[in-house]
């Protein structure tokens, strides 16, 4: 067993607190992880957790050695994928989070040309709304709207991005249109619930300054797709961003107001840990998603397929 497998083993079962949880993520059982961790054990000659009914805690030394740990595996990744970038052919596994809508309708589309570029690539998705940790929870990087604010985290921006208050024309020609944020309160409007996020309300920007609105209407749920089609059915207005709506402002079918007090930028970015080397099948999904989404016409759905 290598130095390299009982140390990664070790600081997964830290993280995630019990030897199951740990042996998911490696694809062994419970009993071979407790396995590498005696051997550890054994062989630095000290105890680094107790263990009890109650769960696993860690000892002082195993305090200390777990921070060294992590410097360890992050510096042995780093030496990897020094190699890996000066690559030419693209391999491994790269796993991505996304919003769960944008996931479906920008990301999945484009995933089997991409990986006819680079067959010895292997590729997994977790389309979400959920925000995850990348590192924790072992993604290579995430696609995310709006803005990043980590400072472990660099972005990238993919497309420029605004998030605004829209509706049928039918909609505001019967209910008529809002002039100010605060207007929204005599308005339907169709909002995230608790479980969907925007507790704060929407956002705008007046005088340099953002602030939130909180809005109601007779319709809400967690699902932001759900929400859409309610907009476009004419049934409130929604606040939503751009690259949903392209299409149907262009076909005239949905309208915007508001927009001089819309955030100046909501950007659809591409995010990954901050790294020395980034890896190869990293830096190629980027750039292959900055094409797609660069190309004219393309968020009207009228771009030709990428290739």
């Amino acid at each position: 067993m290598s130095r390299y497998t009982e140390i990664r083993s070790f600081v997964l079962v830290a993280e995630k607190g019990s030897f199951a949880a740990a042996s998911i993520i490696e694809g062994v059982t419970p009993v071979v992880m407790g396995r590498r961790l005696d051997a550890l054990e054994k062989r630095l000659g000290v105890r680094l957790m107790h263990r009890s009914t109650r769960g696993l805690t860690l000892t002082d030394l195993g305090e200390q050695f777990l921070e060294q740990s992590r410097q360890l595996l992050k510096d042995f990744d780093a030496a990897e994928a020094s190699i890996s970038a000066q690559r030419t052919v693209v391999r491994g596994h790269l796993v991505v989070s996304a919003p769960a809508a944008f996931g479906r309708q920008h990301v999945a589309p484009h995933v089997i040309n991409f990986r006819k570029r680079y067959p010895e690539l292997k590729l997994s998705f977790n389309f979400t709304d959920s925000v995850v940790d990348l590192v924790r929870e072992g993604y290579d990087m995430a696609l995310r709207i709006g803005e990043v604010t980590d400072p472990n985290y660099v972005a990238v921006r993919l497309f420029p991005n605004r998030r605004v208050v829209c509706g049928t024309p039918e909609y505001f020609e019967r209910y008529g249109v809002p002039r100010v944020p605060e207007d929204l309160a005599r308005h339907n409007c169709l909002a995230f619930n608790l479980q969907g996020g925007q507790q704060r309300g929407w956002s705008f920007m007046r005088d340099g300054r953002p602030f939130a609105v909180r809005v109601d209407g007779d319709l809400d749920c967690n699902d932001g797709e759900l929400l859409y089609g309610w907009v476009k059915q004419g049934w409130g207005i929604g606040w939503r961003s751009t690259w949903e709506i392209q299409a149907e402002l262009k076909r005239g079918e949905l309208v915007t107001v508001l927009d001089d007090y819309s955030l100046p930028s909501y950007d659809i970015q591409a995010v990954y840990q901050q790294q020395r080397y980034l890896p190869a099948k990293v830096r190629a999904f980027i750039d292959y998603l900055r094409v797609v989404y660069n190309q004219p016409g393309y968020w009207e759905g009228e771009a030709p397929p990428m290739r």
